[in-house]
């Protein structure tokens, strides 16, 4: 013990105490917090009754299969605590009960010079160390449960922390003669549901090995696709710079013709995914589309198959001959370009390529300027008092008083398709200390979704000529304007309160004060509640925290249809927006209808996870 203290106080002052630090160091990178607490007995003994220690104990799991996790590091976010788990996943700190700050001894830590091994002497629990989360490489943290805190439910309990086993997907690309290529880049996406659509968005990439094979891991359970990048033939054994070149095209897993119809991959927790990709050799051909009116600066340059929207092939521009050039093999192609100019001005053009057989000129390209669509609010609002938020906008050289719809609106178009490297468009800076006009500046021909945000009242309705906007998309069509966007705002709103049954019961709070003994006032939800409009009617979507006996009672919700389901865990890829996705849904929750000023109780059950 003797020389415990003096290492603590004078690192490499014993030399025993150094062999066993060095034993405790499993990897080099890794710094491990010894615990020494129940070891300082002189340092216990003067503890009062008030800080006499708290036992802080539980177990890892991994949550899809429940067994324990051995070796997982458990710790507080300052690292004051830390500890592994034994073979039985099992973990036990003890600790002072008086959570008031932190009281450690000046010069009570100190780290060895050339281990990552740090000894800590600990007298309280600071701010930073309230939470202990767990980790382990192979395991993703649970986003609901990896993390516990110990001020809010006591620290006199048996804590079950789940991990979540990381998904992979693992292959080979091969040729088509069943070589493996030296090194292709294989690229991953995967499908996320954002304001209740989903989109793919890229996740990561990674090159083959020699043998062909690759594996991407860490991945956390959900649906992705596959595709390998294309690659041009230059090995030095048979490249003839005079000849014709070849390439290797990129496969869309399994061997689909573009990304839209390429095949989904599902994996769930602690699963492998086994796949393969076979490329194919093939001739490539130069091409060359003259741009008309190209900027001095580059531009943004979009390949892909023709009607099918997605990454894999690449082009790129020749600033002193104004044209796109680069390589492409046989196929029916769709090139987009976008510039962006002085002023925030974008501008786009389009066109579609074939390559047959030799190389190919496209038709000249010109850009076209974003439309800019006015927007148009009705204010039907029934409060008299007066609202004024006080908000301006700055542009960092000039400051602008908002009034009016400009004040509390802001309005954002979001491109309908699902590769989610669309280009949307949001309203436009204030011209002058007058402007208060509300304008979707630089719109790209496409399809979008309008998404509004309100600090009042709610949108009634929204409409562009004869299309409602709230239940179809906008259509911009190349060189024209669609019809001003009509927004109706309106403040007479619903509510839905009611009850969850079959929420467990809540452990009992334990040493659970603020240092004042009063309740700490934050707990987290018992239970998720959500408000989902049904397609054909108006509404918001809308979440209800849920009190641990619980009960809930919505935030004023838009008058309208509503499908109210509780689940046990947060939903964060629920598809709302999604007719047939919500169908599955049908018989777990009620459909509640609340007009202007109503308010509707309703039981639910609550939806356990699967």
């Amino acid at each position: 013990m003797k020389c415990v203290e003096r290492w603590l106080t004078r690192p490499g002052a014993c030399s025993q105490i150094r062999p066993l630090v060095r034993r405790q160091t499993p990897h080099a990178c890794i710094a491990i917090i010894i615990l020494l607490d129940t070891l300082a007995g002189p340092v216990s003994a003067q503890l009062t009754q008030s800080e006499r220690p708290n036992s802080v104990h539980g177990i890892v799991i991994n949550s899809a299969t429940h067994e324990p996790i051995s070796r997982a590091l458990v710790s507080s976010p300052d690292n004051r605590f830390a500890t592994l788990t034994d073979s039985e996943g099992r973990f036990e700190f003890t600790i002072p009960r008086n959570p008031s700050g932190p009281q450690a001894d000046e010069g009570s830590e100190a780290q060895a010079p050339s281990d990552t091994v740090m000894v800590t002497k600990l007298r309280g629990i600071g701010s930073g160390t309230n939470m202990l989360m767990a980790r382990k490489p192979g395991f993703l943290q649970d986003p609901s449960g990896s993390a516990i805190n110990l001020q809010e439910n006591g620290a006199d309990k048996d804590w079950i922390i789940p991990l979540i086993p990381e998904s992979r997907i693992v292959g080979k690309v091969a040729l088509a003669n069943f070589e493996a290529p030296d090194s292709i880049q294989i690229e991953l996406y995967r499908r996320i549901v954002q304001e209740g659509r989903a989109r793919w968005v890229f996740m990561k990439g990674t090159a083959s090995r020699s043998d062909g094979e690759f594996r991407f891991a860490d991945l956390p359970a959900g649906t992705y696709k596959l595709l390998s990048r294309e690659l041009l033939d230059r090995d030095p054994l048979n490249f003839d710079p005079r000849g014709r070149l070849f390439g290797y095209p990129p496969v869309y897993y399994p061997s689909a013709a573009g990304f839209g119809s390429a095949a989904e991959i599902h994996v769930a927790a602690g699963e492998t995914a086994q796949t393969s990709l076979t490329i194919v050799r093939q001739a490539y051909y130069n091409v060359s589309i003259p741009v008309l009116n190209a900027p001095g600066a580059g531009l943004g340059i979009s390949v892909f198959v023709a009607g099918n929207r997605g990454p894999g092939f690449s082009l790129g521009f020749n600033e002193r001959d104004q044209s796109i050039e680069g390589m492409l093999p046989n196929g029916t192609y769709t090139v987009e370009a976008t510039s962006y100019g002085v002023n925030n001005n974008v501008a786009a053009g389009s066109i579609n390529l074939t390559v047959h057989d030799g190389p190919a000129s496209g038709p000249p390209m010109t850009l076209l300027m974003g439309a800019s669509i006015p927007v148009t609010v009705h204010e039907e609002f029934t409060a008299t008092q007066k609202w004024d938020s006080g908000s301006s906008w700055s542009t960092g050289t000039r400051r602008f008083t908002l009034s009016g719809p400009r004040r509390y609106l802001n309005v954002m178009l979001d491109p309908e398709d699902d590769f989610g490297a669309g280009r949307g468009a949001g309203l436009r800076t204030p011209t002058s200390s007058n402007d208060q006009s509300l304008v979707l500046e630089n719109v790209l021909p496409g399809r979008y979704w309008l998404r509004i945000s309100s600090a009042r009242g709610y949108v009634a309705s929204v409409r562009s000529g004869n299309a409602n906007l709230l239940q179809e998309p906008l259509t911009v069509g190349e060189g024209g304007s669609p019809a001003p966007i009509e927004i109706t705002m309106r403040d007479e709103t619903a509510e839905i309160e009611g009850t969850v049954e079959g929420i467990p019961s809540p452990p009992p709070a334990v040493g659970a004060t603020d240092g004042a003994e009063r309740a700490l006032p934050f707990t987290a939800a018992a239970a998720h509640v959500y408000c989902i409009p049904l397609p054909d009617s108006g509404g918001n979507f809308t979440e209800v925290w849920v009190s641990p006996d619980g009960n809930f009672h919505s935030a004023p919700l838009v008058p309208g249809a509503y499908r109210v389901l509780a689940f046990a865990r947060p939903q964060s890829e629920l598809e709302y927006h999604n007719p047939e996705a919500m169908q599955a849904y049908d018989s777990k929750g009620p459909v509640v209808r609340v007009s202007a000023g109503q308010k509707e109780n309703v039981r639910l059950q609550l939806i356990s996870p699967e």
